[in-house]
């Protein structure tokens, strides 16, 4: 018998992705990915059990940090970039925070319904007055929630138009990468309509901010940093935020 809280994968699906059941009703659980930003529910009987030791964790992307880290020391000092995180989900926010506190990157989380993001978005920009904005959540081609990340990203255009002043990631799984990308975003999800990693964005997010603010960035490079690439995450030319200063 399952039940809330188990880790499950839907046979009819092959398998492909691992859910946490977030609720059951009426022979039907209601699922949210364990790893990727998704949503679904299915019918009880086409769920299989898996273990805790079968789920990814997040050690690649760890790994990945201490390279983004590996400054030239001497007597220069770094200031990376500050990151505003806005997210729909609060499992997801706290577990991108967790990854932004491990590289030593200041940023502030915010806790948002999709649909109330463009409303709460614009206190947090003057008050924060990030050199990064994360806009994230759930999504997918059922839910359209991209309307809603579109929006808020207009607000931050509005906020500030210049892109390399503020850079704005947005969308999560399915999104509309189109949309995202023509209403101001430097980086969007999804090019390909499929899925992404719950740390794709905070990836991009945490790549830029410790990287220099005078060199350009190298955008090829920087989408294989996410879980599916070009796929999954795309975006414009641009350059880092990281301040450099001498002497320690």
């Amino acid at each position: 018998m399952f039940k809330v809280g188990d880790l499950v994968t839907r046979t009819s699906h092959d398998n492909d992705v691992i859910f946490k059941i977030e609720q059951i009703a009426d022979g039907v659980a209601y699922l949210k990915g364990v790893n990727v930003r998704l949503c679904a529910d299915s019918d009880i009987s086409d769920l299989v059990l898996v273990s805790n030791n079968e789920q990814q964790d997040d050690r690649q992307f760890y790994e990945k940090i201490e390279k983004l880290r590996d400054f030239q020391r001497s007597d220069y000092f770094y200031i990376p970039g500050k990151i505003l995180h806005v997210d729909g989900d609060k499992e997801y926010l706290n577990r991108c925070l967790e990854f932004y506190k491990k590289a030593n990157v200041l940023a502030f989380g915010v806790y948002s319904k999709e649909d109330q993001m463009a409303t709460n978005i614009e206190k947090y920009l003057e008050d924060i007055n990030p050199d990064i904005v994360v806009i994230t959540g759930h999504d997918s081609l059922v839910r359209n929630n991209s309307k809603y990340f579109s929006d808020a990203v207009k607000v931050c255009r509005k906020y500030q138009k210049d892109y390399d002043k503020l850079i704005v990631i947005a969308g999560a799984c399915q999104s509309d990468y189109d949309k995202l990308i023509k209403s101001g975003a430097n980086f969007a999800s999804s090019p390909k309509k499929i899925n992404i990693h719950a740390l794709d964005p905070a990836i991009i997010a945490l790549s830029l901010s410790l990287s220099d603010k005078n060199k350009d960035i190298d955008l090829l490079e920087l989408l294989s940093k996410t879980s599916n690439g070009k796929d999954g995450i795309g975006g414009v030319n641009t350059k880092g935020v990281m301040t450099t200063g001498y002497p320690r």
